[in-house]
């Protein structure tokens, strides 16, 4: 307790009178502080103590005081800077033991739930960072931690009901109006998250990811010049960034001059630069070089680029086998049939899936101009419920124990959750996060009346589009051209066996076909979904919608073959890629006879 032994017996008494007799707990615990000022433990017990009380602003006080001096005690500094230093297995223990002895230190919560959630538990971080603001409501920094951590998980009604409680406490917070915008942007109000954006930089022009974070809401709604003059702004700021030249890149409409070449270069050549940096500028100069020509130097950086971000991802190509393995042998026509009427009946998805760089954002592009459909965004609450469906670990392999009525709740779980991103009232909408693939299965089980597209591009020049593209998150399989040939033939092979056991129930858009005869192609589209032919999905290209994908900009302009066959000029370098494929390569664009 840090307290003199003489005091252990008063600060027990203290403790244990808190429910009953709050009031004498103060008393006792007042005169604790006397004779150890400056008590983290004891400041706790007077907060709680005030709390019983519903003395709120004596709490309040209390508790940021106790916190304020647990951030002075040496086993929580070491912790801390165990934290800077990115040192987590040092941290973890040091906070757990203090956590133990003191359970009710904030800081120490606190800084457990940033532990949490750098390793990706964002559920344990975010059950730390609510029982933090449940012992001290005004600690800002946690509010401002569990916001992150619910717009991580994309939650977003709830990361707004937390930033609206911090805007209220600490109004004009730069930090705080940052992730605001970046939440109203997770569910399209662009205009407001453009204009909180604007009204920071007015106060913080020397922030270069807030330039960058700026250009991206500008280039989702289409201003692509006034996004490149931020980006631009950005790297005047600070030009070792590479995240900034790498989002000029992901344009795919900016062409990089000798001077950015010459200055990406010079900013490589700092042993300092963290691999962040240097990933995401090689992969800008890979797509410079790539623009002049240089075949070699391109494929060098794009080859440096994902050899350092595999190294950082955990990615096990077995383990997307298994898992097509165990639906393909969960998913008979008999398990199907015993679920006929199953599932919650809405209409209203259409899933757009495949594999990424495959023309999923052109077809809802397409999709999203018809009177009937509302585009959307890569929506995450598929992945989030198959895995909530069955214990951890279970999945896909339990979901023959799922009840109907658990079905059932599920498919309304996720027309419930994705109302948020619909804002036009139109009675169908999209959803077009790619790696839906893996559980065409399970939409199927839980909303049977959901439409399902598969966009699917050849596999060469899909992968090697992969392969030149740095994804913000996930597409681990995207970081090596074997892992990028072995995902795509699983993909192939599941498709195919839905396509034996659901016949018609998955309609494909080939892209090839989709860019030689856009109107028969549209026009099947259509059909395939119930929905009348409409101009306006052939005039795609004039729509005004925000567009979140690295296709952003590609899709605002008239179907072309631009992206067509640009694996040719690569093709000595792709062989990893082409052993990895098999047949699916050269039967492309049918598949392998799986049944054999």
């Amino acid at each position: 307790m840090n307290i003199s032994r003489n005091l252990d017996h008063a600060y027990a008494q203290a403790s244990a009178l808190i429910a009953e007799e709050p009031a004498r707990a103060l008393d006792i615990a007042q005169s604790i502080l006397k004779r150890s000022p400056g008590n983290a433990n004891v400041l706790r017990l007077i907060g709680r103590a005030h709390r019983a009380l519903g003395h709120d602003s004596a709490a309040e006080h209390a508790e940021l005081g106790a916190i304020e001096a647990s951030t002075r005690d040496p086993e929580l500094r070491r912790a801390a800077l165990a934290l800077v230093e990115n040192e987590l297995h040092v941290a973890e223990p040091l906070l757990r033991a203090r956590l133990k002895a003191s359970p009710f230190d904030v800081a120490a919560i606190r800084m457990m739930a940033e532990l949490a959630a750098r390793i990706g538990r964002f559920r344990d971080a975010e059950a730390l960072l609510r029982r933090a603001v449940e012992l001290a409501p005004a600690f800002v920094p946690a509010r401002a931690n569990l916001a992150t951590v619910l717009h991580r998980q994309n939650r977003t009604v709830e990361a707004l009901a937390e930033l609206e409680q911090l805007n209220g406490a600490d109004p004009g917070n730069t930090a705080h109006a940052t992730l605001r915008a970046a939440v109203l942007g997770r569910v399209g109000d662009y205009d407001e998250a453009i204009t909180l954006y604007r009204e920071v930089l007015e106060r913080r022009p020397d922030q270069p990811k807030l330039w960058m974070s700026y250009g991206h809401a500008l280039k989702t709604v289409g201003r692509q010049e006034e996004a490149i003059a931020a980006y631009r702004r950005g790297l005047d700021a600070d030009p070792s960034v590479g995240e900034i030249w790498w989002s000029l890149a992901n344009l795919k409409t900016v062409r990089f001059n000798e001077a950015d070449i010459d200055r990406m270069k010079q900013v490589l050549q700092n042993p300092k630069l963290s691999d962040e940096n240097r990933f995401h500028l090689d992969f800008a100069l890979g797509k410079a070089f790539d623009d002049a020509g240089d075949t070699n130097t391109a494929f060098a950086h794009y080859a440096s680029g994902n050899a350092i971000r595999r190294e950082q991802i955990a990615y096990d190509p077995d383990e997307v086998s298994r898992q097509v393995d165990t639906t393909i042998a969960l998913f008979t026509p008999d398990f199907l049939a015993a679920r006929v009427g199953q599932g919650c009946p809405a209409p209203d998805p259409i899933f757009v899936l495949g594999m990424p760089r495959a023309g999923s954002t052109l077809i809802e592009q397409i999709l999203a101009c018809h009177s009937q459909v509302e585009g959307t965004m890569e929506l995450p609450d598929i992945p989030r419920l198959a895995h909530q469906a069955v214990a951890e670990g279970r999945y896909p392999r339990d979901l023959d124990r799922v009840e109907a009525t658990q079905l059932a709740a599920l498919g309304q779980d996720y027309i419930e959750a994705t109302r948020i991103q619909r804002r036009e009232g139109k009675p169908l909408f999209i959803d077009k996060l790619p790696n839906n693939w893996l559980h065409t299965g399970f939409i199927h089980l839980i909303l049977p009346n959901a439409r399902i597209i598969d966009a699917r591009r050849h596999p060469l020049d899909c992968g090697f589009s992969n392969f030149r593209q740095h994804f913000a998150r996930g597409q681990g399989f995207s970081y090596g051209l074997d892992d990028m040939g072995r995902y795509y033939a699983d993909y192939v092979r599941l498709m195919a066996h839905f396509d034996q056991v659901l016949p018609g129930r998955v309609h494909r858009v080939i892209h090839e076909q989709l860019l030689d005869d856009p109107e028969a192609e549209i026009r099947r589209l259509l059909e395939a979904l119930d929905l009348p032919f409409e101009q306006a999905c052939l005039d795609f290209h004039s729509s005004s919608r925000a567009v979140r994908t690295a296709s952003s900009e590609q899709v605002r302009r008239p179907i072309n073959r631009d992206g067509v066959d640009q694996w040719r000029a690569y093709a000595d370098k792709l062989r990893p890629l082409r052993d990895a494929l098999g047949p699916v390569l050269d039967l492309y664009p049918q598949v392998p006879d799986y049944r054999a």
